[in-house]
């Protein structure tokens, strides 16, 4: 894959998180009830805001792209599984709409983490 593809991903990912930040900073009324619901309001909104925030720049900062990628990855994979074991797929009537865009976010964080693994040469990828 092209590096122009590889921008566009990373674009993608940071829109999604930070579309979120907006609702967790904002103490939108679904981020509330979603925290409160895995017993984390609001600090671990405000918590989760902040990561959201950090891997977004990440991805954008030339020799940290993988961390970024790795630390959105990591926030996708504790969405899906709080929605697996504590706020359930659909949330408030969303269709299930946040747990899509997550597992979509993790894809392509994934994807884009795997393009930047020499970010981590300590794993010998």
């Amino acid at each position: 894959m092209n590096n122009k593809l590889f921008l566009v991903l990373r674009i993608a990912v940071a829109i999604i998180l930070l579309q979120t930040l907006f609702f967790n900073f904002s103490a939108h009324q679904d981020s509330i009830f979603i925290f409160t619901k895995i017993g984390l309001e609001p600090w671990g909104r405000i918590g989760v805001g902040i990561l959201e925030l950090i891997a977004s720049i990440l991805l954008f900062v030339p020799r940290r792209i993988g961390v970024g990628a790795g630390l959105s990855a990591g926030l996708m994979s504790a969405a899906i599984m709080m929605h697996f074991t504590k706020i359930g797929i659909e949330v408030n009537g969303d269709g299930g709409s946040l747990f899509f865009t997550s597992i979509f976010t993790l894809i392509l964080s994934l994807t884009i983490l795997v393009k930047n693994r020499k970010d981590f040469p300590f794993l010998n990828l």
